[in-house]
């Protein structure tokens, strides 16, 4: 034990060994020590000379470390000294004493050790089991490891967590761990852990982080928590930036709800401290970062409609509005409401009615203004409001043409400060920032909106008393004229070329000013400095946008002649030359990587983002256009209307032919409705004739019981009795005639209106040329009219032989009666009481049957009325088709032929029918039918 006394500081005599030998010494315990608490003392030791002897340890203990952590994993004291002595030989931190050279060698070795360890993939997997470990001397230190491993090579350790079986998972229960050390420094490991790995963000995401993330937030008092919210929030920030993925998650878990709270500030916003600045900065990246615009349009507007919804753009207006907002907060929240606003109506309108709390009320893009063009205000803040008022003008025309209408005459109020006085105040500012953001406002106040840029040159500027106004396009080539600084001219620049792009009435107007040409010119020609040259290649594209846009109005300045204007005074190769020194300018490329205007400082705001598309668009037609000559301008031109009437006429084409495929496409459902509803037909006509025959058939068969039980009758007596009975029989009999009576004037009376109906049908359609197609139509109509006539034929026949039968029962009845005073013999009175038996369970089979039959007539009573309804509907159809007939007679003749077609079908089926034996019955098979029946009837009167 005097070996560790003297390695832990104590007294030892003789020699004392130098720190590599210890350490040696120290490594053979480690290895060859069979006792636990031995090798826990000799790891002990190397942990407290990690530090001063990194190399010695790194070198030689490595491995014996790592054996440690395989082999003594139920010891948990050895385990955190291996694992914190791994820690200090990979860590790289930072010390205040450290000069430069020592602190790159500190990482050196931090990188070499940390190569080392990874060589072998288990190790990372060995730590990640650790974790495990609920015991805090093996989990803290491992978390600290892991994460130092990931700040040195964090990409192959990525790699490795993320093939591991459940490592990412491992790492997520470090959230929950109920230790805030244990927990925080696994917020730190997760950072590390996320960076720049978008596999390994989405699977953090989809164990509930953000869930997890946002309860530490809240739990931690939100903006006014401390170290904890900071972690949190740049955990949130590697998730979501740049994830499509996870922005979708995070909008869709119903996330974006749960952010509204952190921005509610109260009315004393004075004293806040550091860490609170800090948390509400990464906040309000945290919005933006979901709606940034590098996010695809669908993604970021889905995520603006849910902020209105939920309140959190009102919550950041009113950040907006506050007073004692600390000035880098108030820049940041103004850059948030900037890009919550962008592209979508719903927010750019609610943000126009957002007044600030002055008195008077002034609206918020008015008070923005003002610091905009007010030269004491922050650089920053001011590059904030001006990225602000870009988009709410962007793709807002709405907007565009209400920041407009402040210019006009007939909008101005004296009274009041608009947007509009303050852009001119602005322009015509001595500060040329001023100049130059006025400028650029203005120019996305016309920016896509030829409406807008007609109406801005109705504008009128008083100049100085006694002097006439001039228009607002004048006094800037005035100001341009008058040789001002780089900034200021450029940004007038800038706003002429938006102004006159694509507008031939603002390009006229500009070059009815006889001094706008000569100035262009001059300017393009001279060979100025380094500073001039952006301006000389703003000319040329002012002057190239004069040539492409114009309408050869003015006689002096046509396309033609103000190109051999350039071919003479400065030279086509040369104006191409100055033209493209503005797409090689160094800031050009900056300003068009991102809408945000940032800039290092006021000399730098050069160039607008939405102006770099304008450049890149027009470079190449202008450059085509000046080395055009006239000749093939006019042979393009000629091209182009040979071109556009082609397309005219393709188009023509086109239309009509969709017309006529819309009008065949209506014809052939009308025509498929119109065959459904004859087969319809047809099935119906087929039921009631087979409903006929079956009626017909049981009224035979009662035909012939009730004449076989009234001869009985005649040759038989009965007694009064019997009589009785008898009579309450042909009652009843008599009460069921008068029914069928009724509803057979009712059968007649509709059949009058169907007949008055089809009569109607048949005269128009003989009236109408064009209505050949209804021919089969109205054949199958008077054939179902035949039939219902040959029904109501019928009916009467059975109601005159019902009446023949009631009359010969009376008559029996009758002889019953006048033969019952004589005296009958028990035989023969046998007899006749079997035989009246026989006929009252006759008469009762009867009244059933009767009953069936008026069941049935009230089904053809239902029938004719679902037939006077189809009839109604086929007329209906018939002018329809009749008008669309007469507008088309190719369709017409088309309709024809399918319904020829369909009664050719219907035909060869009734044949097929006919071949296969199925009664398919006619007119004419009707008639014979009831023929037959009449002379069955006479034969049976003659027998009586």
């Amino acid at each position: 034990m005097n070996f560790f006394r003297g390695v832990m500081g104590g007294q030892a005599a003789g020699p004392q060994p130098s720190g590599a030998e210890t350490i040696q010494k120290l490594c053979d315990r480690v290895a060859s020590s069979t006792l636990l608490e031995d090798r826990r003392d000799a790891v002990r030791a190397l942990k407290s000379l990690s530090k001063k002897y990194r190399m010695e340890v790194g070198t030689q203990a490595m491995e014996h470390l790592i054996n440690i952590l395989q082999t003594d994993r139920s010891d948990s004291e050895i385990l955190g000294y291996a694992l914190d002595t791994l820690y200090n030989l990979i860590c790289n931190d930072e010390e205040e004493e450290q000069d430069e050279a020592m602190q790159k060698q500190s990482d050196d070795l931090g990188a070499q050790f940390t190569e080392q360890f990874i060589q072998d993939p288990e190790h990372i997997t060995l730590i990640l089991s650790l974790l495990e470990e609920f015991d805090f001397h093996v989990r803290w230190p491992g978390v600290k490891l892991l994460t130092a491993l990931l700040k040195n090579q964090g990409v192959q350790v990525q790699g490795i967590i993320l093939v591991s079986p459940m490592g990412v998972s491992r790492l997520m229960d470090l959230l929950a761990d109920s230790r805030e050390v244990i927990r925080n420094d696994g917020l730190l490991l997760l950072q590390q852990l996320t960076k720049s790995n978008a596999a390994i963000q989405k699977i953090v995401a989809f164990e509930s982080a953000f869930e997890r993330l946002l309860d530490i937030i809240t739990e931690e008092g939100s903006s006014d928590g401390g170290i904890v919210v900071e972690d949190c929030l740049l955990l949130l920030l590697n998730l979501l930036k740049n994830n499509s993925s996870n922005q979708n998650f995070f909008k869709e878990g119903s996330y974006i709800q749960r952010m509204k709270p952190w921005f509610e500030v109260g009315d004393d916003n004075s004293g806040w401290s550091a860490q609170k600045v800090t948390n509400l900065h990464l906040m309000l990246q945290l919005v933006r970062v979901m709606v940034s615009p590098v996010n695809s349009p669908g993604a970021s507007a889905s995520c603006q409609k849910s902020m209105y919804q939920c309140g959190l753009l009102q919550q950041l207006c009113t950040i907006l509005m506050a007073t004692g907002v600390p000035a880098d907060i108030l820049t940041e929240t103004i850059n948030t409401v900037s890009e919550v606003i962008r592209g979508s109506q719903v927010n750019q309108d609610y943000f126009a009615s957002v007044n600030a709390p002055s008195n008077p009320p002034r609206p918020a893009i008015v008070v923005l203004l003002m610091s905009m063009v007010n030269e004491r205000q922050p650089f920053v803040l001011r590059c904030a409001v001006l990225y602000c008022f870009q988009c709410f003008l962007y793709k807002n025309q709405k907007g565009q043409g209400e920041i407009v209408a402040t210019l006009l005459p007939s909008t101005i109020d004296a009274n009041s400060i608009s947007a509009g006085q303050l852009l001119c105040g602005g322009l015509f500012s001595a500060d040329s920032l001023s100049n130059w953001c006025a400028s650029v406002a203005l120019a996305h106040a016309l920016q896509d909106n030829l409406t807008q840029k007609e109406q801005l040159l109705r504008v009128q500027l008083a100049t100085s008393l006694g002097k006439p106004p001039v228009s607002l396009l004048q006094q800037c080539t005035n100001i341009l004229s008058q040789g001002s600084k780089v900034q200021t001219r450029v940004g007038l620049l800038m706003l002429l070329c938006t102004w006159i792009n694509n507008c031939p009435i603002a390009v006229t107007h500009f070059l009815h000013n006889q001094e706008n040409v000569p100035f262009l010119t001059a300017q393009i020609s001279e060979n100025l400095g380094e500073d001039e040259r952006l301006v000389q290649g703003l000319c040329a594209l002012l002057l190239g946008i004069c040539i492409f846009y114009n309408d050869n109005s003015l006689e002096n300045y046509t396309k033609d002649k103000l190109k051999q204007l350039i071919e003479k005074r400065i030279g086509k190769e040369n104006f191409v030359e100055k033209l493209g020194f503005i797409t090689k300018h160094e800031l050009y490329s900056r300003a068009a990587q991102k809408p945000q205007p940032v800039f290092l400082s006021p000399e730098q705001m050069l160039f607008d983002h939405e102006f770099t598309k304008l450049v890149k668009e027009l470079e190449g037609v202008i450059t085509k256009a000046v080395h055009k000559s006239s000749e093939d301008e006019k042979k393009e031109e000629d091209v182009k209307k040979t071109l556009e009437q082609h397309d005219n006429i393709v188009m023509q084409y086109k239309d009509l032919i969709r017309e006529q495929d819309a009008q065949i496409q209506e014809l052939k459902e009308q025509v498929a409705t119109m065959t459904s509803q004859s087969e319809q037909m047809q099935t119906t006509v087929t039921q009631q004739l087979s409903q006929i025959q079956q009626h017909k058939d049981q009224y035979n068969i009662i035909k012939l019981k009730l004449g076989k039980d009234s001869q009985s009758q005649a040759n038989s007596q009965a007694d009064s009795q019997v009589n009785g009975l008898q009579t309450e029989e042909l009652s009843q009999l008599r009460e069921d005639l008068e029914e069928l009576r009724q509803q057979h004037t009712l059968l007649q009376t509709q059949l009058s209106d169907k007949d008055a109906l089809i009569n109607t049908l048949r005269s128009e359609t003989a009236e109408g040329s064009a209505a050949s197609d209804n021919t089969e139509m109205l054949k199958e109509l008077d054939a179902l009219r035949s039939q219902v006539h040959s029904q109501a034929t019928e009916i009467d026949q059975m109601k005159t032989e019902r009446q023949e039968l009631l009359r010969k029962a009376e008559a029996v009845s009758s002889e019953a009666v006048s033969s019952s005073d004589g005296s009958l013999d028990a035989a023969k009175m046998a007899e006749v009481e079997s035989r009246l038996a026989a006929q009252t369970s006759e008469t009762e089979r009867l009244k059933e049957e009767s009953k069936s039959l008026s069941k049935s007539r009230v089904d053809l009573d239902q029938q004719l009325a679902a037939a006077t309804s189809t009839a109604a509907i086929l007329q209906t159809e018939k002018a329809q088709l009749q008008t669309e007939v007469q507008e088309s007679k190719k369709e017409q003749d088309d309709l024809l032929m399918l319904l020829a077609d369909q009664d050719q079908k219907i035909h060869s089926l009734k044949l097929k029918l006919k071949a296969l034996g199925e009664p398919v019955d006619d007119e004419d098979d009707l008639d014979a039918r009831d023929q037959t029946d009449d002379d069955e009837e006479d034969d049976d009167e003659d027998e009586d």
